[in-house]
């Protein structure tokens, strides 16, 4: 970003060509048609995290939002959600990220947070084997829901522990090109490529005259839809686990 240097001496104009004085004392200013730039609305994104239990949705947004990382390990109920704005050479953006459960009793919940995603996260553990076929079902139900409206990208995360790896680079890399998505591999632990896959998205996020919040119509049905995603999640979250007290 290019900062512009003041100057410590301001140019005088001079006498003749000085602003007349009303007599009021008040200097009389020209009327001028005055072109203020326009703000551009800020584009919103949804993003939804999917995938099997513990293989680290969580920690990866914890690490992506905070830079921190929790060596305690507690399992999302239900859906969580966060926002932040990300800032680009060529733009800014909010992204809504969207942390979903992957225990099968809140497989449920899961269909009415895609539908209107922009992307899908969907994340497997390199040592965890099933966590990675599984993700064919994962991918599946992001396309059932979007079609090809939707980007997609396969995680495999937990690299800090490859020597316990299950799933090669390869294989992750081959099942991306057999399903058509973006792969990258990640350690929410360590860190690594945590701000390389949100950049990765960033530069393939749908384009901005069909996402961006465009006046304030848009932008009020856009809160309206966010906070209808909320309430729906409270309302899921607090039924399912009603039902399992009983």
């Amino acid at each position: 970003m290019t900062t512009a240097e003041a100057t410590d001496k301001e140019d005088k104009a001079p006498a003749s060509e000085a602003p007349a004085a009303s007599s009021e004392g008040e200097t009389e200013v020209a009327d001028a048609n005055v072109n203020v730039p326009q703000i551009a609305p800020l584009a919103k994104y949804k993003l939804v995290f999917l995938g099997d239990q513990g293989v680290g949705k969580t920690s990866m947004i914890t690490r992506f939002m905070y830079d921190t990382f929790d060596n305690a390990y507690q399992a999302t109920i239900g859906i969580d959600f966060l926002s932040k704005t990300m800032y680009m050479e060529d733009r800014t953006v909010r992204l809504q990220l969207w942390d979903t459960a992957g225990q099968e009793r809140f497989r449920s919940l899961i269909p009415s947070y895609i539908r209107d995603s922009s992307v899908a996260v969907v994340v497997y553990d390199i040592t965890n084997r099933a966590s990675f076929l599984n993700t064919s079902k994962w991918i599946e139900d992001v396309r059932t829901e979007r079609g090809q409206d939707v980007v997609i990208m396969l995680v495999g995360n937990k690299t800090d522990i490859s020597d316990r790896r299950q799933v090669s680079i390869e294989e992750g890399s081959d099942k991306a090109k057999e399903e058509n998505v973006m792969f990258i591999e990640t350690s929410a632990k360590a860190g690594y490529n945590i701000k390389a896959l949100f950049r990765k998205l960033a530069t393939v996020l749908p384009g901005m005259e069909n996402t961006m919040i465009s006046g304030d119509s848009n932008c009020m049905l856009t809160a309206i839809a966010l906070v209808l995603d909320v309430v729906l999640l409270i309302l899921l979250t607090v039924a399912l686990l009603l039902d399992c007290s009983d």
